[in-house]
């Protein structure tokens, strides 16, 4: 029987949750899960571009060949045009020494991630990841990725390249300090893939 109560956001959700295991994404979530206990990033190097690179080998290895590797070709997406190849490497060092002691410093440093989008793909779900060790470092806190929409959250980001007050509000309302939670973590896994599935 058919549970009328769920809202079509919800069911949609939990369609794709239920048919995607054996697709790519479906196989990089169950590594996705096992990430927080692999203890792969070091503390010291929270922020980094190694530490992302570790994150997406981590996630995507055996699934893209480029797993963990910096693009050298230069992308778009839905019309945004992510930072020029050529200029790629210089942008990240400057990402990287960017500061990461507050909430607006640190959600600062993720939007300027974003527009680099170093990998070919895989960007959104391996900088997610890297964003919750930055705030768990540096704040004691992560976020709870079911707290927010998915279209919300699209169009957040979409905006923030050149006003990012949306994703920053977004962001701060689903903070949590429930930051050694693994069924919280996984749950935000899920909910940080199923943003990249289109309507």
């Amino acid at each position: 029987m058919t549970n009328t109560t769920l809202t079509p956001k919800t069911q949609a959700f939990l369609d794709w949750f239920t048919y995607s295991d054996n697709s790519i994404d479906g196989q990089s979530r169950k590594k996705a899960y096992t990430f927080i206990e692999s203890n792969l990033v070091a503390d010291s190097d929270v922020g980094s571009v190694k530490a992302l690179q570790q994150i997406h080998a981590y996630i995507f290895g055996g699934l893209y060949d480029f797993a963990g590797k910096i693009r050298t070709k230069t992308i778009s997406k839905g019309g945004t045009m992510f930072c020029l190849a050529e200029y790629l490497q210089d942008n990240l060092k400057n990402i990287e020494k960017m500061p990461q002691n507050t909430f607006d410093e640190i959600v600062s440093k993720y939007v300027e991630m974003n527009v680099a989008h170093p990998f070919m793909e895989g960007n959104g779900r391996s900088t997610r990841i890297w964003l919750d060790l930055i705030f768990k470092k540096s704040l004691k806190k992560c976020v709870d990725w079911s707290k927010i929409d998915k279209n919300d959250y699209l169009n957040a980001m979409q905006k923030s390249i050149v006003d990012d007050s949306e994703i920053r509000s977004l962001l701060h309302n689903a903070l949590t300090d429930r930051i050694n939670d693994r069924e919280l973590f996984m749950k935000g896994i899920d909910y940080s893939y199923y943003y990249e599935q289109n309507n």
